[in-house]
């Protein structure tokens, strides 16, 4: 098992003295790179699958060392929730940094789809609860995720949902406990609000609702709602509302389904659904499915 960053061998043995192994590489980020990981607790012989993301701050931009890698690591130790993801421990080494994640043994939601396809509308709202529940908890604590895709939507071993990938997240208030509007164009532009698009000063926490109706969409429909290959047809397009069910679905989702997706993607944030409304809405509060999980 080789970490393949070329770290000195210094730090292969102070994470091995710690219990911590390091295999082979499963992600690959901007300014970090993820690795599965093992770890043996010496008091009980008990093994745990972690996932390791290791950032180089000799590697990464100043900007991105001095801001968004500090404000990460606070919001990691500051959260704990069944639908996000687990933080084990965070080593520093140098200007290497080591965080390690339980990890998920079903993969993303990105992979997941790409090898089922559409998802079955009872599946993809007990998933959709989740995320908005997990969601909740952090907009209660007023942090905004601002980088929400199906690749940072990871499945458990038992097909739970946990939120992960905390690089764009920010707190929503300053330090007198006022409201900050945002203005870091930050995340995928497929999955980013026209406010995001459109350079904006823009609230977090609707632009983290937006990117989940998309997610919605895609679980859904097995494709994207918007094209993003041009930035300002992708605007124009969010703008004028312009996408649709794909044909082999338009008879498939209910109608409660697709006015969720709609009152979602809703360019104006005004009448944007926010969490709250969502939680109330029908949709999430038919019944028949509330105890149906997928088998492994």
């Amino acid at each position: 098992m080789a970490l393949k960053l070329s770290p000195q061998s210094s730090e292969i043995n102070a994470l091995a003295e710690r219990g911590y192994y390091i295999g082979k590489k499963i992600g690959q980020g901007s300014y970090a790179t993820v690795y599965f990981a093992e770890y043996f607790d010496g008091n009980n012989s008990k093994k745990m699958r972690l996932a390791c993301k290791v950032f180089d701050e000799e590697k990464a931009p100043p900007d991105f060392i001095n801001k968004f890698f500090p404000r990460e690591l606070e919001i990691l130790t500051k959260i704990e929730n069944p639908y996000i993801i687990q933080v084990h421990s965070i080593l520093q080494r140098g200007p290497r940094v080591f965080i390690f994640m339980r990890y998920a043994d079903n993969g993303d939601l990105l992979e997941y789809t790409n090898r089922n396809g559409i998802i079955s509308e009872q599946q993809s709202r007990v998933w959709f609860r989740q995320m908005v529940l997990g969601l909740y908890y952090l907009h209660g604590k007023n942090i905004a995720h601002r980088d929400l895709k199906c690749e940072n939507i990871l499945l458990s071993r038992t097909f739970t949902v946990k939120l992960a990938d905390f690089g764009f997240a920010r707190f929503c208030v300053d330090r007198d406990n006022r409201r900050v509007l945002s203005t870091t164009y930050c995340g995928s532009a497929a999955y980013a609000a026209p406010e995001v698009v459109s350079g904006t000063p823009y609230n977090p926490k609707l632009a983290d609702v937006w990117s989940l109706g998309i997610i919605l969409y895609i679980m859904l429909n097995g494709s994207m709602p918007f094209d993003d290959s041009n930035i300002n047809k992708l605007l124009k397009d969010q703008i004028a509302k312009k996408w649709s069910f794909r044909s082999r679905t338009q008879k498939t989702v209910s109608p409660l389904g697709k006015n969720m997706v709609i009152k979602i993607l809703e360019p104006d944030i005004t009448l944007r659904l926010n969490l709250d409304r969502i939680l109330r809405h029908e949709w999430m509060c038919t019944k028949k499915d509330k105890s149906f999980m997928l088998s492994s």
